[in-house]
């Protein structure tokens, strides 16, 4: 879908604008919007109203035609909840039902005159990112694989966003454009079956994101890795006939000498859980398990795209997790990049041991901050859901900042983050008989104690941890990868420029 922004006034009004479809917003207390007063002269706003033919609830809809004082083929009339106070939920529901019209009405562009600047604590910015990412999430399929592909949607595929033009406005839809195609890549990549999408195609599709962004990039292979004495992730590689990838990409984008923010992905691009294999049903969903290195790359085609102004580094730590006959064992000892030793409890814990070492590879770039991303526990859905991604930092000055804008950008992004903690006390959990530190912890706080054994690895610098374990997909009849937290990660990312 094509976008653009315009701004009308007296001179070019909304009535004078020829279009298939001009969407304009209602009230429940049977009020209208600016826009929609000014095409209601001839009353049949007002009327259909009065009816009750529309309510005016959040996500609402009625198509108007031959709207006397509208020059639009249609008028589609959009119920915004209260007048008073336009929420952002109330909002969305109303961009998601607008576009949900236009996909079903036999006109190729629209305009959507929705009080884009009268959402409570948002400015016009924030509802453009927020007409674009919506689009994207309605437009995005799933069908790369079929061999029969689904109707292609028709409606509308031309969209002017009715608000003001300023540059400030037109960059944040650059932006969200950029972002809604690194989520799209994110979530094709997490859609994949895992017999396509394997270590060596995660290493392919950051090749061709480096031909296409002139992003630098490399490409370890075992015997690289072998050489740093990556005992633990190569740990995991061991029972999977899938070679391991640990995959560099450098986006320079800032200047020469400033420490680079270096973003981390667990690549597990199947998870068995290893010789402590998972149970049968659900299994399929493990190729999500790589949803972390797919939102590097997702983050990286984003900024590409925008050219931002920042250095960072994106480090993919990319292999399957298989049981064979030489597989790791509970209770194997392997020793990490960083010379501690882990007991192997549990091969099915197998992301720390993939992400601990490339926490240490990171410590080369000196880098300002470091932040992984990865679908690590199942504790984090049972504490947050679905709703949020588990945020982990510690509790020093520089982590807390760290940690505000992590929090911040997520919720300028609608792509939210909650905060967990990182004490020392729960390193009693990780203890070990018989070495520095075991894979899993004592029950209880999974999701804490996953995170404080990443800790461990990650002292010589300001990191943070994102468990993405419950956002990164959808299961259930909506089945499929969500792009999460690519939009996070990408305003983390421009507000630092």
């Amino acid at each position: 879908m094509d976008f653009s922004i315009k701004a009308f006034d007296t001179k070019n009004t909304i009535t004078s604008a020829k279009t298939g479809c001009v969407a304009v917003a209602v009230f429940e207390n049977k009020k209208l919007s600016q826009a929609a007063k000014a095409l209601d002269k001839g009353g049949e706003i007002t009327a259909a109203l009065k009816s009750g033919d529309i309510t005016g609830k959040p996500g609402s809809t009625l198509m108007l035609r031959g709207v006397s004082d509208s020059a639009a083929a249609r008028v589609l009339l959009v119920g915004m909840g209260s007048d008073e106070t336009i929420s952002e939920k109330s909002f969305t529901s109303a961009v998601s039902a607008t576009l949900k019209a236009f996909a079903s009405i036999g006109a190729t562009d629209a305009i959507i005159a929705l009080p884009m600047a009268d959402v409570k604590d948002r400015d016009a910015s924030w509802a453009v990112r927020c007409v674009v990412i919506t689009a994207n999430e309605l437009a995005f399929r799933t069908d790369a694989q079929k061999s029969k592909k689904d109707p292609a949607p028709a409606g509308v595929r031309k969209v002017t966003l009715a608000t003001d033009a300023s540059a400030q406005v037109k960059t944040a839809m650059a932006q969200a454009i950029a972002i809604a195609n690194g989520m799209n890549l994110t979530k094709e990549l997490g859609n994949l079956s895992a017999n396509v999408c394997t270590p060596t195609y995660l290493a392919n599709t950051a090749k061709e994101l480096a031909a296409e962004f002139n992003f630098g990039v490399e490409v370890l292979e075992r015997k690289q890795l072998e050489a740093l004495k990556m005992g633990s992730f190569l740990s995991v590689t061991n029972g999977s006939e899938q070679p391991p990838k640990f995959i560099v990409l450098k986006h320079m984008g800032g200047k020469a000498k400033d420490a680079p923010v270096v973003l981390i992905g667990k690549g597990i691009t199947f998870d068995t859980g290893g010789i402590s294999i998972k149970a049968g049903p659900g299994m399929d969903e493990m190729k999500y398990d790589m949803c972390g290195a797919g939102s590097v790359l997702g983050t990286f085609r984003a900024i590409g795209e925008m050219g931002l102004k920042l250095n960072v580094i994106g480090i993919v730590a990319a292999c399957e997790n298989m049981p064979s006959g030489r597989a790791t064992k509970p209770g194997d000892i392997v020793t990490s990049m960083n010379g501690l030793t882990i007991e192997v409890l549990n091969t099915d814990a197998e992301g720390r041991l993939v992400l601990c070492d490339a926490l240490t590879y990171a410590e080369r770039f000196n880098p300002a901050v470091v932040v992984d991303i990865a679908t690590l526990t199942g504790a984090c859905i049972v504490a947050l859901g679905h709703h949020n991604t588990g945020l982990f930092t510690r509790s020093d000055d520089k982590h807390e900042a760290l940690a505000a804008e992590l929090l911040a950008a997520g919720k300028q992004a609608s792509d939210t983050a909650w905060r967990l903690p990182v004490e020392e006390i729960y390193n009693d959990q990780l203890k070990s008989n018989f070495a520095d530190l075991a894979n899993i912890g004592t029950p209880g706080g999974a999701s804490v104690t996953a995170a404080c054994f990443l800790e461990n690895f990650t002292r010589k610098y300001t990191w943070a941890h994102l468990d993405i374990a419950g956002t990164a997909w959808k299961t259930g009849a909506a089945k499929g990868a969500t792009g999460r937290p690519v939009p996070l990660l990408s305003t983390f990312l421009i507000n630092r420029t």
